[in-house]
């Protein structure tokens, strides 16, 4: 079945105006061609007039005998004659002919003829009978030119009716133009004007109706979609909104959730702290009825109940450790991921604590580090539960957070340790370099002691014991003197104050006189160089104290082109290769052990008599081999 035809507003109002200028312009041709048989007409019957002239002219010259006239006018009267036969061409002259004037113009051609017979004969003329006839011919004229005129009346009627015709016609063409644009332009412009006002205002059910398939049916077509398209995100707006309120909820409590995880990292110092507050926060974040957090041994045999929120305590008491397969917890994964156990629906196994506490779904959470097993984390629910992907990343992410801390806690109970044995080792070197020597020697003199006691050599005796005074003194010094080194503190920019320290002890002490001297500026040296220069330069006044009997000790420090510590003093001096200075030999080996830790360079330059000065050169540029490591344990040692 074919459809049927779509007209557009163009063919529509062309179809309506149409046949209104069809019958205009067939209305205005007949006016024009009325018009035209009117002024034909009118010629005629003007030329009709002059005949009845002409007729009174020619009986006046046959009266009269005037032949040169009369010929002229006899030729003249043929010629009108002839001319309302046949009508003149060049102008509208033609008679309206029909069978009254058919016949009125044959009694005047007649009449013609028998009035033209008077002076063709060239008999005499009698004026009174010539007077008769002349009237009885201009009678039959004039009804020739009443017959002319009834006829143009006619025509004249007809073009009032053609006028009034083409009248009629513009009035009812116009007002059926104007109702057609009403019709199909100004009604649906309305109906769409109005339906634009009610969808501004917010009615959003606002449509325009008409079945036109027209360009304003297609708008109006537009219009209602739209309208719909509008409507439908109106009214799931609300629910778009609550969606993504609902969303922009679930991120703010993930980003929640992150934060409080990383500031439970932070804060935690102990293993059990951070398993316990894991347990709390992820439970809170899963909505989990209950927590438990496992961790396994290097052979991921066991797994040991680390932490727990909300499990039942025969059930927290009953798996403080589970082998590998006696439950469905505890099972090393070869690929880190979240694991459903759906509880009701496995087998009977020999643990069924969860079966037993109600709870029906256990979301099980490896904790690996580089590829390892280290444990898992077990979220118990009292219903069927299966978390989403958004879920599973987020309770990936926490593991994670919490391998991290686990690590961090581990590596830095493992840099304490370090830390301790690399401090006690620092306190035996020293001791050894140092109080050790003086105990050796008082043990030899305790000897010699024995010695003298069994000879009962009084001089000999008295001897003894002012070296064994001596060196009483000699450690109780030394003590005081590492004592005062194991808390010296270096200074996170400047080394400055530490050294003006370091002298006032000296001074405090020794009773030498010290004197600081900086020259030029240079970029600090770090905390963990520090520590080492200050050893150095407490080694150097500490042989001072002991050996150098001097008045006045210099410490001079240059910052450019590179740092150079210098310690002079106004002592006896001694050769530096003499070897029976065994003493002052440790103390330098001690100091050239500080300065090849650093990579500095260590000089000693002594004159008997004249002084001894010990320079320390930091070369320009330099890192410390084991200045980051060393740096919290160094700190720590002397604090």
């Amino acid at each position: 079945m074919s459809e049927p035809r779509q007209w557009n507003l163009g063919a529509k109002l062309a179809l309506v105006a149409l046949p209104f200028m069809l019958l205009s312009l067939l209305a205005i041709a007949a006016t024009l061609w009325v018009s035209w048989q009117l002024e034909g007409g009118a010629a005629a019957v003007n030329e009709a007039g002059r005949m009845r002239m002409q007729t009174y002219r020619l009986a006046l010259s046959l009266a009269t005998a005037d032949e040169a006239s009369l010929h002229q006018q006899v030729r003249s009267f043929e010629n009108s004659v002839t001319l309302l036969r046949s009508g003149d061409p060049e102008r509208p002259l033609f008679v309206p002919w029909d069978n009254t004037v058919r016949a009125r113009f044959a009694t005047v051609e007649k009449d013609w003829q028998s009035f033209k017979r008077h002076w063709a004969v060239g008999a005499a003329v009698d004026v009174p009978e010539l007077r008769a006839q002349a009237s009885a011919f201009v009678a039959h004229i004039d009804a020739l030119v009443d017959g002319i005129e009834a006829h143009m009346s006619r025509w004249t009627a007809l073009q009032h009716l053609l006028q009034s015709a083409v009248l009629a016609l513009a009035v009812t063409g116009g007002i059926t133009l104007l109702l057609t644009g009403y019709r199909f332009v100004l009604e649906p412009v309305m109906q769409l004007k109005r339906a634009i006002e009610l969808l501004r205002g917010g009615d959003f059910t606002a449509r325009v109706t008409g079945s036109s398939h027209d360009e304003f049916g297609t708008l109006a077509a537009g219009f209602n979609e739209l309208a719909e398209q509008l409507q439908s995100v109106y009214r799931n707006l609300e629910a778009r909104v609550a969606e993504k309120t609902s969303e922009l909820q679930e991120k703010g409590e993930r980003l929640q959730a992150l934060y409080d995880m990383s500031t439970l990292i932070a804060d935690a110092t102990t293993l059990e702290e951070l398993g316990q507050g894991f347990s709390r926060r992820i439970a809170a974040v899963a909505r989990a009825d209950a927590v438990a957090l496992r961790w396994s041994d290097e052979g991921n045999e066991r797994y040991v109940l680390l932490a727990s929120h909300g499990l039942p305590k025969n059930m927290s008491d009953e798996e403080q450790c589970l082998m590998v397969g006696e439950c469905h917890c505890g099972v090393p994964q070869a690929e880190a991921g979240v694991r459903v156990i759906p509880i009701r629906a496995l087998p009977q196994s020999n643990l069924m604590h969860c079966a037993r506490a109600d709870f029906e779904t256990v979301v099980s959470l490896p904790i690996r580090l580089h590829e390892r097993t280290m444990g898992e984390v077990n979220l118990f629910y009292n219903a069927q539960v299966v978390p989403s992907p958004a879920e599973r990343s987020l309770l990936e992410a926490l593991t994670s957070h919490l391998t991290a801390a686990m690590e961090n806690l581990r590596l830095d109970s493992l840099a304490k340790e370090a830390a301790v044995s690399h401090e006690r080792n620092l306190l035996a070197r020293e001791l050894h370099d140092s109080i050790a020597q003086s105990l050796a020697f008082l043990k030899i003199q305790v000897q010699l002691m024995r010695d003298a006691l069994g000879s009962g050599d009084a001089q000999r005796i008295d001897a003894v014991l002012g070296e064994i005074d001596a060196g009483v003194r000699e450690s109780y010094g030394d003590v005081r003197e590492l004592l005062m080194h194991f808390r010296t503190r270096a200074n996170a920019e400047d080394i400055a104050p530490a050294l003006q320290t370091t002298l006032r002890k000296f001074e405090h002490q020794s009773g030498i006189s010290t004197r600081l001297q900086m020259h030029g500026q240079g970029l600090p040296l770090s905390p963990d160089v520090q520590i080492q220069v200050l050893h150095v330069v407490q080694e150097a006044l500490s042989n001072v104290r002991k050996h150098a009997r001097a008045r006045q000790v210099w410490l001079d420090v240059q910052q450019q082109p590179n740092w150079r510590f210098e310690v002079r003093d106004d002592g006896v001096g001694f050769v530096a290769e003499d070897e029976s200075r065994g003493e002052t030999h440790v103390g330098l080996r001690i100091m050239a052990e500080r300065a090849e830790r650093i990579g500095a360079a260590l000089e000693l330059i002594s004159t008997p008599g004249h002084g001894t000065s010990v320079v320390l050169d930091l070369p320009p540029g330099f890192v410390a081999p084991d200045a980051a490591p060393k740096r919290d344990t160094e700190v720590a040692s002397l604090t």
